[in-house]
């Protein structure tokens, strides 16, 4: 689809503004940390946004936590694959969000995350090891909630955990 790739393409290009390519994204350990600390800078700057409404049609959020022994006898397709379910959620939870933010703020803070997780989601999808496109037929565990804060609560701990940890086993592969 064409916004998809537009929306890869503008992650692939601010990622080349790090001189970085999507090996990089994997392979420098400095990359993921930037990402790690833009997630805390948005999840702390919706928090200083004024009056921001309870949502009425509740998001469905991606429950993220996991233990490290499981999530490190998971296949790196299995782990990719649980990912891209949880960034589904988040993407989905963005743009419902989104429709029930009018207040400034909120609204470009929501769509930086939106931003963000898409290009996550788009990006994960490059990396398979089975053959087969990636389809959305997961059941992930999940929780609604109506604060938006939760929201980015949410993706800074996918970020944090699953994400960062996927990407450090991909190096491990990836990154001789």
């Amino acid at each position: 689809s064409s916004p998809g790739l537009l929306l890869l393409t503008s992650f692939l290009l601010h990622v080349k503004e790090d001189r970085a390519s999507p090996m990089r994204l994997v392979c420098d350990n400095r990359l993921i940390q930037k990402y790690i600390m833009e997630a805390k800078d948005m999840e702390k700057r919706v928090g200083q946004c004024q009056a921001l409404p309870a949502l009425s049609c509740p998001a469905v959020l991606p429950l993220v936590d996991f233990r490290l022994q499981q999530w490190k006898s998971k296949s790196n397709e299995t782990k990719r694959r649980e990912i891209l379910c949880d960034l589904a959620l988040l993407v989905g939870a963005a743009t419902g969000a989104q429709g029930q933010v009018s207040e400034e703020c909120g609204a470009k803070q929501l769509d930086q995350l939106y931003q963000h997780a898409n290009s996550f989601f788009l990006l994960l999808q490059t990396f398979s090891w089975e053959a087969g496109h990636w389809e959305p037929s997961c059941s992930p565990h999940s929780m609604e909630q109506t604060h938006i804060p939760s929201i980015f609560l949410t993706y800074r701990h996918l970020v944090q955990g699953k994400l960062r940890f996927f990407f450090h086993d991909l190096a491990k592969v990836l990154c001789k």
